[in-house]
């Protein structure tokens, strides 16, 4: 496994990091996003967006579970689970986004489908290291 550790340090450098890293994708990758309240989750998927040639407003799907953009080659799929503690038949409807090679699927608070989850997936670790400062933690 190959783990990386980035020191981001503004909001622009964290969408041009979830760009970077979409750059490298072909479709069908899972990416679990860990990191509190704040830490920057939404905006690294912002770039991860742009890189997929999505225009569409990118918005926390914190209290709507998921949404789903349609990308020029790949549509990205973003979960948020924070407020569940049973994913329950979400983790069904999961299970055939994850195996749709067509999809790029972001899970943000992913305790919940852990068993859902492929073998292999990228974690994207965000920390907080003060209000601008980031300490982002990668594997794949």
């Amino acid at each position: 496994m190959n783990v990386n550790i980035k020191t981001i340090s503004s909001s622009e450098d964290m969408i041009s990091f979830g760009q970077e890293l979409g750059n490298s994708l072909k479709g069908g990758e899972v990416i679990e996003l860990i990191g509190d309240v704040g830490a920057g989750k939404t905006t690294f998927t912002k770039g991860l967006a742009k890189s997929l040639g999505i225009t569409d407003e990118i918005q926390s799907p914190t209290f709507t579970i998921s949404r789903v953009y349609e990308g020029a080659k790949n549509n990205l799929v973003h979960y948020d689970f924070y407020r569940l503690n049973d994913a329950g038949i979400m983790a069904i409807e999961m299970q055939d986004v994850i195996d749709d090679p067509n999809n790029i699927t972001v899970i943000e608070w992913g305790e919940p489908v852990r068993e859902v989850l492929p073998k292999k997936y990228i974690t994207v670790k965000i920390k907080i290291i003060s209000e601008n400062i980031r300490e982002v933690e990668w594997s794949c």
